[in-house]
C-alpha cells in the first residue's frame, strides 16, 4: 500500500553527516533524479524559487578555501577559533557533493519572500525523501561564510544561498526517530 510506504520512507528521513560518508560518488544520473523531485516541490504562483549549485571536486575545494577566509577575515580576534576556521575548511570536503540550496527572488516580488523561502524549503524536503530512498546521507547547513558566497556560487541578481546540503553514501546505522504526539500540536476549531 503507498501511503504506508510514504509514512515509512517520511519517518526513516534523517540528518546524516558527512563523518559517516564513504567518499563514494553520487552518480549523475541519481543525483538528477534527486534535483528533479525538487522541481516538484509546491510554488506560489509558479515562480519556482529554488536554484541549487552544484558542487564537487574542484568547486567543493574553492568553497572551503572561500569559507576559511571569509571566516579569518570577517571573525574579531577576541571570537575566532582555530578549531572553527579547520571545520570551515575541511567540511565542504567531506562530502562528495555540496549542493548551494538558493533563492532566486520572483522579481517582481508578486509574492512575499517568505513565501518563496518556504518553496524551496519543501523543494529540499523533496530531495531529502529522495536521498533516504536511495540510501544516501544528507543535511542542510547554514554556516555564515557559505551565505556570503556569492561569487564562488555564481548567484545572479536576485539570488540567495540559504544554505549548503552535504550529500554522500554513508555507514551510518539507522537510528529510530522521536517526536511528541500530534495531538500535542493540533487544535480542532470547529
Amino acid at each position: 500500500m503507498l501511503p504506508a510506504k510514504l509514512k515509512a520512507l517520511i519517518k526513516k528521513r534523517r540528518s546524516i553527516f558527512p563523518n559517516t560518508y564513504t567518499g563514494e560518488q553520487i552518480p549523475d544520473d541519481i543525483l538528477l533524479q534527486i534535483l528533479e523531485s525538487a522541481n516538484w516541490a509546491p510554488t506560489h504562483k509558479k515562480t519556482e524559487p529554488w536554484r541549487f549549485k552544484i558542487l564537487q571536486n574542484h568547486g567543493r575545494e574553492k568553497l572551503a578555501d572561500f569559507m576559511a577566509d571569509w571566516y579569518e577575515e570577517n571573525t574579531p580576534r577576541d571570537k575566532f577559533s582555530p578549531k572553527k576556521l579547520e571545520k570551515l575548511k575541511k567540511k565542504p570536503l567531506s562530502a562528495p557533493t555540496v549542493v548551494a540550496i538558493c533563492l532566486h527572488r520572483d522579481p517582481t516580488e508578486s509574492i512575499p519572500e517568505w513565501e518563496e523561502i518556504a518553496a524551496v524549503a519543501m523543494a529540499v524536503q523533496n530531495m531529502w525523501l529522495m536521498c533516504t530512498a536511495y540510501n544516501i546521507g544528507c543535511y542542510w547547513s547554514s554556516p555564515k561564510p557559505a551565505l556570503a558566497a556569492k561569487g564562488v556560487l555564481h548567484l545572479e541578481k536576485g539570488e540567495k544561498c540559504l544554505g549548503l546540503f552535504y550529500m554522500g553514501y554513508h555507514e551510518m546505522p539507522e537510528v529510530e526517530g522521536k517526536r511528541n504526539p500530534i495531538r500535542e500540536k493540533i487544535e480542532f476549531i470547529r
